[in-house]
């Protein structure tokens, strides 16, 4: 799998798409692919704060449940309530239209620890 190059990637596979001070925040295909068929998204209220590798939310697949983690520090000013309408997205489209959460960046530092795509697919080989 290639990953989109202009990503950024977290060991806990969530990607953002960093834009000025924004970033729109998801899970990788691994992720989507590793947890099955995506039954259930919960996703946080909107103005919530959090730190960086906090968790934000829950995805729950027929295999099993997986916390989410915030890739950085940020305020939630957005969710994708089509998501949560339609679970089943995540494994349709999990870099695109399944995206999870917009964060304002509170700490532009803090996503500095990120993974490109080359290093993150790296990653992904060796946990095979």
């Amino acid at each position: 799998m290639k990953y989109p190059e202009e990503l950024k990637y977290t060991k806990d596979h969530e990607w953002a798409r960093i834009e000025g001070n924004h970033a729109i925040v998801g899970i990788t295909h691994h992720a989507q692919s590793a947890l099955g068929d995506v039954v259930f998204v919960e996703l946080p209220k909107i103005g919530r704060v959090l730190k960086t590798g906090e968790t934000f939310g829950v995805v729950e697949s027929i295999k099993a449940v997986s916390d989410l983690y915030s890739p950085f520090a940020g305020k939630v000013i957005e969710v994708n309530q089509a998501l949560v309408d339609q679970p089943g997205l995540a494994n349709q489209d999990p870099h695109q239209s399944a995206w999870m959460i917009k964060l304002e960046i509170l700490d532009p530092n803090s996503t500095e620890g990120l993974m490109s795509s080359d290093s993150y697919s790296h990653y992904v080989e060796t946990l095979k």
